[in-house]
């Protein structure tokens, strides 16, 4: 799926992992993704976190998108943060799941966390077709 996610990975977003109901994806927040405040914007913030989310559930196999999605902004990125989402499944029942995403910036003290994500997903399709 990540392959041909052109969003994400046009924004520098990486795959770290993804299996099992978990995933890992990184990006730097660079001069185009800092707002008027200087920033990182929000939306690119929440981008990272659906990115891992997405790639999180749909590691069982069925085409699985979002029902919704809420974020909290723990603290502001920053030009140059490293922001590392974790995204781990919480329960799955029927074709839904909800999951939670994690985002963090890596710091010399250790890690800070940035924003916490909550998903709601959906299975449409029981598989993937060919592209």
């Amino acid at each position: 799926m990540f392959d041909t996610d052109e969003a994400s990975r046009s924004l520098g977003i990486e795959l770290v992992e993804a299996a099992d109901g978990r995933a890992v994806a990184t990006m730097k927040v660079t001069e185009t993704m800092v707002n008027g405040h200087n920033i990182a914007h929000g939306g690119y913030v929440f981008l990272l976190a659906d990115t891992a989310f997405a790639l999180a559930c749909n590691t069982h196999g069925p085409v699985t998108v979002a029902s919704g999605a809420e974020i909290s902004f723990v603290a502001a990125g920053k030009l140059g943060d490293h922001l590392v989402a974790t995204a781990a499944e919480r329960t799955r029942y029927g074709r839904n799941g909800i999951y939670d995403v994690t985002v963090h910036r890596e710091t010399p003290g250790g890690p800070e966390v940035v924003a916490e994500f909550r998903g709601r997903s959906r299975v449409i399709e029981k598989t993937r077709e060919a592209q």
